[in-house]
């Protein structure tokens, strides 16, 4: 199976410091999540960290199914 052109480290990194505001999900390609996302301000911070558990333990693919690339 192919790998993103998506880094795994990058996808962490945002949604740890930008994952209240959806940038994660901007990045993994998710718009419209990553919209939702922004204006519940990361489910009240419940999703946000939710997401961040999720991309440490590399479950999220990006948009198109594909795992994140790591390096």
């Amino acid at each position: 199976m192919q790998t993103s052109d998506k880094q795994w480290l990058v996808a962490v990194l945002l949604s740890f410091f930008l994952g209240g505001l959806g940038v994660d999900r901007f990045y993994l390609g998710y718009t419209t999540l990553g919209i939702i996302k922004l204006v519940t301000l990361g489910g009240c911070g419940f999703w946000a960290l939710y997401d961040f558990i999720m991309l440490i333990m590399d479950k999220i693919p990006d948009a198109e199914g594909r795992p994140l690339a790591r390096q």
